[in-house]
């Protein structure tokens, strides 16, 4: 595995970069303490031992005394369960006592880069009462496989326009999911379009990195002419399917 990666994704539990690459070494060495580490990774030990601190205040590493001050790595699925049922704690908390939102008129968002575009889509798949229209292509349709079959299991409608292109050969695809509907439809690249109870449209591009955007919007107007566009295509696919050329 990529170190680089690690780290990332350790920074992302609240560790420093230079904390989660001792927290890697802590794991591959076992107990050590400070002086041992410095010459495992070449950090100066004044920084290997401010970072050891570092990972004891944040629950990810455990301290035993002795002739020398040790440190051991705390499990990783420990590490951030607790960290998961800490902030979730603090999200109870916020939604709680957080002052009262001031009704506004719905604007449009614009969302930036894969990872909160994709973060967005599955909190809007949760949220999802009724139905979800969902216009992509299969590959990017992939990684919400999960959450769209928890729709399904749970007897909410789930409309898809995709196409197989070369994951034809995936274990999953849509149709396979009872309680899903797909229409297949030419490659869409990489744009996206979802509508989630009539109420809310996510429209734009999806898997080109940092560079992807999408519009977020409420606005009654817009959803109105956005669902009526995709009930379009739905009645242009299901006529070509009935009429094939």
């Amino acid at each position: 595995m990529d170190e680089k990666k690690l780290v990332e994704h350790l920074t992302a539990f609240g560790l420093t970069g230079q904390e989660a690459l001792i927290y890697l070494e802590l794991f591959r060495s076992g107990t050590s303490n400070g002086y041992e580490l410095s010459k495992c990774t070449g950090i100066s030990r004044s920084n290997v031992y401010k970072a050891l601190e570092g990972l004891a205040d944040k629950g990810a590493a455990y301290v035993s005394e002795g002739t020398s001050r040790k440190y051991t790595a705390v499990e990783v699925r420990e590490f951030c369960r607790n960290k998961i049922a800490s902030l979730t704690r603090k999200q109870d908390f916020l939604s709680e006592h957080m002052p009262k939102e001031r009704k506004e008129a719905e604007g449009y968002i614009t969302i930036v880069s894969d990872e909160n575009i994709a973060d967005k889509i599955r909190n809007m798949l949760g949220n999802a009462k009724k139905r979800v229209y969902l216009s992509m292509s299969f590959l990017l349709l992939l990684q919400f496989q999960k959450e769209l079959q928890e729709l399904a299991a749970n007897n909410i409608k789930v409309v898809v326009l995709t196409s197989r292109s070369e994951a034809e050969n995936e274990d999953f695809f849509p149709e396979r999911t009872k309680g899903i509907k797909v229409y297949m439809t030419s490659d869409k690249k990489k744009q996206i379009g979802i509508i989630t109870d009539s109420q809310y449209v996510l429209t734009g591009e999806l898997g080109k990195g940092k560079e992807s955007a999408c519009l977020y919007t409420g606005q009654a107007n817009f959803v109105r002419v956005f669902k009526d566009s995709m009930k379009n295509e739905i009645r242009l696919l299901e006529l070509e399917k009935k009429h094939p050329k």
